[in-house]
């Protein structure tokens, strides 16, 4: 049966270790998952919920996006799935009872794993200004407290309106529609933090910022590297399409700082043979210094161009001539750049061997399909953007992109941040797009660009934004800097968190601040024309419906198109020409407004009623067209960078542990990397340990270092020796994110450098 929530939040002080495991999921996983969806849902609720994840006629799982296959299994899941439906799904309840129990101070004093373990929001709670306690409020009282605020601006350009990648295309739409015809393009969105950097050098160099690949297209590849990501974790359904390709016979090549267990073994639970020895994924593991990516990948395209320029390699096809006279432009220039990359610098850069550099170029020259599969460790770094273009190059040069088994596979973090985007949740957006809007629509949007997440807290904490509106999300534990984040919000008017859960955003308010409940993706959705579903979009760009089958967890609870609507009724009122009452009635007629507004959606209600759903176009893909400025895909130029370290400081990246997802914390261990009841670690190898004098099980203050001067410090950390790269350090957000300055981030996708904080180690106090 389900159990109840604690009641302290638990100490983990002195954390258990012991050594990584070297493969993932099989029996502990099954026992994991269900263990902690029970606890959560009881026995009866656990099973019936968890056969309609990412089924054709269930619903979409709120984790990550990882598409799913046609022919699908009766248990289409992982663990975290299980985890992250379990959280939604709970039978515990935060009621105004709660509330009254719990000042707002008390709340700020606990951790996010506690936060979320009381369970799901009831009804819409209020903090008035100089109150204590938030209380209970009617949805009336509350739209109409959002609309003071917000015709109180000076211009509509004070308001934020964040968007988290929960949120169905259908809210994503809406959302973004209000805040336009408010007058403004201030939404920022949960892609600012990861992606973003992979949209711009994508949309640079191919013309779409988005992956190239489908699903079947990993299971037909000849080589799959895997640079940046932890699939075992992050999206452990990943796996068996790896098992899948290394079936068919493909090479597998991971590229991280750390050895992970998911692609070292994976214990496929669905196989008798994945319950026992598993399948050996990573063929070939580079454990490349923080940041070197950009060098590796330059240096193979030298290798490449030797390979075609040499007598050997005369008509070998190392180089794919055809393809890069015909589709490509800016190659003399790139070519020119790849032939002058230096050995010394680049061992220098990825702390990897020649003879490992030697033997990857072996693999790349014997693969006629490759695909490059990367997640935040090549997004959040200074030079993410390079880095990314000459993943771009490295697929070009031999043809790469366009052909089954081949392209570039960025892997979103969460279900629909991708479908998010394309609903135009952007800061940025295309004047195609707005152009739309405006025919659609009949006003005219906004044409400057707005805040994205970056500048959105400093448009708080300038006081140059007074509303910050989030519909889903945890903005301020998500945030870096955490410190200057949290002021910032507490500068604001007003907070606003559209939440199915409690979290460490609702302690951190404005002025005045609202928590608005909503329905999640496992409850039924019945409004006036009947039962609705919403959509999301993949990783991979296919678009299906979800549709939840639970009664809500509370009476009092709207969905998100619902919130959007009366929210947009009741600030735009008669100025507004759009059928909002209509759109909260039927989400039918707000997909007919997407098929009209936004490419690829013709016909959106007939198609997406077909089992699966459908794939959206993809010109790169489909038909080996680029719409860039050139008309082709763009080979790039850039300067090799990578992170140089000042003696006795190591590189840090913040990632997550095994009972995380995104700043959801599910527990407080990390099966896989060995490290059991708490989170305060930090994994340094045992060679820089010993040089620093830092013995295992020592407590030592994470102290970064940028040139601002000014001193951001985690306290009370325990030293692990781990495998980690030499030179390099990780610990877990969102506890690490006070040490990412607010100002270090990705030149021209903005996006925080947390894959590689510089940072000194500094033995505890209480050590």
């Amino acid at each position: 049966m389900a159990t109840k929530p604690p009641k302290a939040d638990p100490v983990q002080d002195a954390p258990q270790i012991a050594e990584p495991k070297h493969a993932a999921a099989g029996i502990p996983a099954i026992g994991h998952s269900l263990r902690m969806a029970q606890q959560q849902m009881g026995v009866k609720r656990t099973a019936l919920t968890l056969l309609r994840v990412n089924q054709k006629d269930g619903f979409d799982c709120p984790g990550c996006a990882w598409p799913e296959p046609e022919h699908r299994h009766a248990a289409e899941f992982c663990e975290n799935g299980a985890k992250a439906v379990a959280e939604e799904a709970t039978l515990r309840r935060v009621t105004p009872e709660f509330f009254a129990a719990h000042p707002v101070a008390d709340l700020a004093t606990r951790s996010g794993y506690w936060l979320g373990q009381q369970g799901r929001l009831t009804h819409p709670m209020y903090l008035p200004e100089g109150g204590t306690h938030y209380e209970p409020v009617t949805w009336e009282r509350a739209f109409d407290i959002v609309a003071e605020e917000i015709t109180a601006l000076g211009s509509p350009d004070e308001a934020l309106f964040y968007t988290s990648g929960r949120t169905s295309n259908e809210a994503a739409f809406l959302y973004q529609l209000f805040a336009r015809e408010l007058g403004t393009n201030n939404l920022p969105d949960c892609s600012n933090m990861c992606h973003e950097s992979s949209g711009s050098a994508l949309s640079e160099t191919i013309g779409i910022g988005k992956g190239s690949v489908l699903l079947e297209d990993l299971h037909k590849a000849d080589l799959i590297i895997v640079a940046g990501q932890n699939p075992g974790t992050n999206h452990p359904r990943m796996l068996s399409a790896l098992e899948k390709a290394k079936a068919n016979g493909a090479k597998i090549i991971s590229v991280n700082p750390l050895p992970e267990a998911g692609l070292e073994r994976f214990k496929n639970p669905q196989t008798p043979k994945g319950l026992t020895a598993g399948t050996a994924l990573t063929d070939l593991f580079l454990q490349i210094r923080i940041g070197g990516d950009q060098a590796l990948f330059r240096l193979l395209n030298k290798l490449i161009l030797a390979e075609s320029d040499s007598a050997s390699g005369a008509g070998s096809g190392a180089v794919d001539e055809e393809f890069v006279r015909e589709h490509t432009h800016g190659y003399e220039e790139f070519a020119a750049t790849a032939r002058a990359a230096d050995w010394d610098e680049t061992l220098t850069a990825t702390g990897l061997s020649q003879g490992e550099i030697e033997q990857a170029l072996r693999m790349v020259l014997a693969s006629e399909r490759t695909i490059v599969c990367w997640a935040m460790g090549l997004t959040q770094h200074k030079h993410s953007v390079p880095t990314i273009r000459e993943v771009v190059n490295f697929l070009l040069l031999r043809g790469n992109i366009g052909r089954p088994g081949a392209g570039v596979c960025p892997v979103r973090g969460h279900s629909n941040v991708q479908g998010d985007r394309t609903m135009g949740i952007f800061e940025r957006p295309a004047p195609a797009f707005l152009d739309a809007l405006e025919k659609e629509f009949g006003f005219a949007p906004p044409r400057e660009h707005g805040y994205d997440v970056v500048q959105a807290i400093r448009a708080l904490r300038d006081g140059e934004a007074k509303v910050f509106f989030a519909m889903g999300g945890n903005f301020v534990a998500a945030s870096p800097d955490t410190d200057v984040t949290e002021a910032a919000m507490r500068r604001a008017r007003l907070t606003v968190h559209v939440s199915t859960k409690l979290n460490r955003s609702h302690a951190v308010t404005g002025a005045r601040a609202l928590i608005l409940p909503t329905l999640g993706r496992t409850e039924r959705d019945l409004q006036d024309s009947g039962e609705q579903f919403v959509t999301v979009e993949d990783s991979m760009g296919m678009v299906h419906a979800s549709r939840g089958r639970l009664q809500p967890a509370s009476t009092h609870l709207l969905s998100e198109p619902a919130i959007v609507c009366r929210l947009a009724r009741r600030v735009l009122g008669d100025n507004s020409k759009t059928p909002w009452e209509e759109f909260e009635k039927d989400y039918a007629t707000i997909r007919d407004r997407v098929s009209r507004v936004i490419p690829g959606f013709e016909d959106f209600n007939t198609r997406v009623a077909h089992p699966g759903g459908f794939a959206l176009p993809h010109a790169p893909r489909d038909e080996r067209r680029f719409p860039t400025a050139t008309g082709k895909a763009n080979f790039t130029a850039a300067p090799v960078e990578y992170p140089k370290l000042p003696e006795g400081r190591l590189l840090l990246q913040t990632l997550r542990s095994h009972d995380q997802y995104n700043t959801t914390i599910y527990g407080l261990d990390d099966r896989y990397r060995g490290i059991k009841n708490g989170r305060r670690v930090v994994l340094v190898n045992p060679d820089d340990a010993r040089a620093l004098h830092l013995t295992d099980g020592s407590y030592v203050d994470l102290v970064s270092e940028w040139k601002d001067g000014v001193e951001r410090r985690a306290p009370g950390f325990r030293v692990v020796h781990y495998p980690t790269a030499r030179g390099c350090a990780a610990a877990y957000y969102p506890e690490t994110n006070v040490l990412v300055p607010l100002d270090s981030t990705a030149d021209t996708s903005n996006t925080p450098a947390s894959k590689s904080v510089v940072v000194r180690l500094e033995q505890s106090a209480t050590d």
